[in-house]
């Protein structure tokens, strides 16, 4: 089985900053489990701004079939977490996907 990732989905969302640490604790109780148990790696994000808080949510895969398998079909739909609403300003409409060029990260 391929262990170097060749696709990266990426999800962005955005909250107030006032409920950014309550949404990122539920995010991160909701919506990564799932992803760390199929997908080579995740990351995600935080940018806090002024008046909101963005996050980003980056997950890799071996390959489109191996994402479009733990999306049951759909790898660019946007699957919102039962709580979403309340947390972001408003519901992503699109997953972004991108094939990985360079996978270089030589972090020291």
């Amino acid at each position: 089985m391929p262990t170097k990732p060749t696709i990266a989905r990426i999800w962005r969302g955005r909250s107030r900053r006032d409920l950014a640490d309550a949404y990122q604790a539920y995010l991160q109780a909701e919506g990564i489990p799932p992803l760390l148990g199929t997908a080579l790696g995740v990351q995600q994000l935080r940018e806090d701004r002024d008046e909101e808080t963005w996050f980003t949510t980056i997950s890799y895969w071996t390959d489109i079939a191996a994402m479009t398998a733990f999306t049951k079909g759909e790898p660019t739909k946007v699957h919102h977490l039962a709580r979403g609403a309340e947390f972001l300003i408003e519901l992503p409409e699109r997953i972004e996907i991108h094939r990985i060029l360079i996978d270089e990260q030589g972090l020291r």
